[in-house]
């Protein structure tokens, strides 16, 4: 009997993984050509880089508000209902905006809210759903679906705005609402079949009565105080996103276009090549992560970030060697690839590691301050990146940052690594190495 339940459960966690791949293809793909065809929009419509940069912030700002709420009302509340219903309900309210437009226009104020709503359903959405991925699937099969995730979230990157220009030229873009309404809509459905508590442990379902949602997020903080392993995983997150956008988002594009003069064509290349190399390196990540322990392997990830985030600024010093734009392009090129490779390598094992380790009960508040930690500090990297290229030398800031990267994370992996030995010494010494044997 105990094998036919187990051959039943492969088959449901098989079913899973692709309702979960299927489902996301859609959506993430639906979304990034929608968000690329809608930004070329807001600027025809405008002119206005303020308008544009206003539609990105409606992005992003609502996310790092609601992120601690929607952890909460994960935790409390069925992740089903709440991944599905969100989904669904950002497949109406696409409808909904498109039918609007057809009687007034797709006004500038329409654009707006619909960005301000669809970043509240996605909030929740994207909380649900990576805090029920270990009740999905089974534990050697996590790093696989958090692996397939990444894949097809750097698919949709390089993928989005290539075929974003080509609908906006050829296709009405309220016309492309209602498909991005309808991708959201089959994503819901995709979601709608999947098992949600086929490997959820006895445990998680003794959910205690709790006050409110104001006591619930106070809960997630007080544990995550109490967690030294995972807040040391967080952490470096939060150090990888603050100095990637200080030495890399914002001076990258500068350099490019402005001191070296490169052609658009060249910067577009250059940027794909990051998700490219985020592919490769979920692609490798499983077979890497059974070889090493992750902190030995997080050291060496390390190493290679800062080097590749010092590297941004020496071709700018080379530019008198004439290299060319087809030299910078493959210089660059590789940076970014590199820089995709070693990102993947560190974020899968973290969450994989943070989905294992945190309780049901508190693993959607956990991960959502998590976060919104890495978020919040997104904007003051922008800001000081920005102000510093007006005053400093452009090579000043990947150098400094790159030198400081590789300090900090030193520091917490040496940290990090001490507090997993002392928790539990043996089990994660090899973080991702039951999914490949399981997997072979």
């Amino acid at each position: 009997m105990t094998g036919g339940v187990t051959a039943v459960k492969v088959k449901a966690e098989r079913f899973n993984i692709w309702g979960y791949t299927i489902g996301r293809i859609v959506s993430l793909f639906g979304t990034a050509i929608y968000q690329f065809a809608l930004g070329l929009y807001v600027l025809q419509l405008t002119g206005s880089a303020m308008s544009f940069a206003i539609t990105l912030m409606l992005g992003l700002i609502p996310a790092i508000v609601l992120n601690p709420l929607a952890g909460a009302v994960a935790d409390r509340w069925d992740k089903k209902v709440i991944v599905v219903t969100t989904e669904l309900g950002s497949g109406l309210l696409m409808i909904v905006v498109y039918l609007t437009s057809s009687f007034y226009g797709l006004e500038l104020m329409l654009i707006y809210t619909a960005a301000f709503l669809l970043t509240v359903l996605t909030t929740f959405y994207s909380i649900g759903l990576e805090a029920a991925k270990p009740n999905i699937v089974s534990e050697r099969r996590l790093m696989t679906i958090n692996s397939v995730g990444k894949i097809i979230e750097s698919g949709s990157t390089i993928m989005g705005p290539m075929l974003g220009g080509i609908i906006f030229a050829l296709i009405d873009i309220r016309l492309f609402v209602l498909v991005n309404g309808i991708s959201f809509l089959l994503s819901g459905l995709c979601m709608l079949f999947i098992q949600f508590r086929l490997f959820e442990q006895p445990e998680a379902g003794e959910r205690e009565k709790r006050s409110g949602l104001v006591k619930d997020m106070r809960e997630g903080w007080h544990y995550l105080m109490g967690r030294p392993d995972v807040r040391q995983r967080f952490a470096i997150l939060i150090l990888l996103n603050f100095f990637l956008t200080l030495t890399v988002t914002v001076p990258l594009p500068y350099i490019l276009t402005t001191e070296l003069r490169l052609k658009p064509e060249v910067y577009g290349v250059v940027q794909a090549a990051f998700p490219a190399g985020m592919i490769a390196g979920a692609m490798m990540v499983t077979r890497m992560m059974a070889r090493w322990s992750y902190i030995v392997w997080l050291s060496r990830l390390s190493l290679g970030l800062a080097v590749c985030m010092i590297a941004v600024g020496i071709p700018v010093l080379l530019g008198e060697l004439g290299l060319g734009p087809c030299g910078h392009m493959a210089i660059y090129s590789t940076i970014m690839l590199s820089l995709g490779i070693m990102v993947a390598l560190i974020d899968i094992p973290l969450l994989y590691y943070i989905q294992r380790e945190v309780p049901e009960l508190y693993r959607g508040r956990v991960l959502s301050l998590g976060v919104s930690a890495a978020k919040i500090l997104v904007p003051v990297a922008m800001a000081i990146s920005g102000l510093s290229l007006s005053s400093v030398p452009v090579t000043y800031i990947p150098t400094i940052g790159g030198v400081l990267f590789l300090l900090f994370t030193v520091y917490s992996t040496s940290r990090a690594g001490r507090n997993l030995r002392e928790r539990e010494p043996a089990r994660i010494d090899r973080v991702g190495a039951e999914d490949t044997t399981g997997s072979r």
